[in-house]
């Protein structure tokens, strides 16, 4: 009876290590692409996602715009990857999963 015990501890501890390096890497990861995003997007979509008076000269919309938000995933990766409007793309300059981790971020900030 002892040993299942032991055994239970180490499992739990060996999942909680698990789950906290897993929770360390997400927040590297968004610290990464919170800094991609201020580095390529913050110039036209703002800081917080709202467009500047650049990005509205160029035909910019708000993240938590009615336009923005009915688009897909899908259709805000292909517009990133390969441009839309006057926005360039970034298929050239960036990585799928980063475009994807942009796509992830451009959501949260449409909340």
């Amino acid at each position: 009876m002892m040993q299942i015990s032991w055994i239970k501890r180490i499992g739990l501890v060996l999942g909680t290590v698990a789950v906290s390096g897993l929770l360390a890497a997400q927040a590297r990861s968004n610290d990464k692409t919170a800094a991609l995003y201020k580095q390529k997007c913050a110039v036209c979509h703002g800081a917080n996602g709202k467009a500047t008076a650049a990005g509205q000269k160029m035909g910019g919309h708000d993240f938590d715009s009615a336009e923005v938000k009915k688009l897909s995933d899908d259709e805000l990766v292909s517009a990133i990857d390969k441009g839309v409007g006057k926005m360039p793309a970034y298929g050239k300059s960036l990585k799928p999963e980063q475009i994807k981790d942009l796509v992830a971020y451009i959501r949260s900030m449409a909340k």
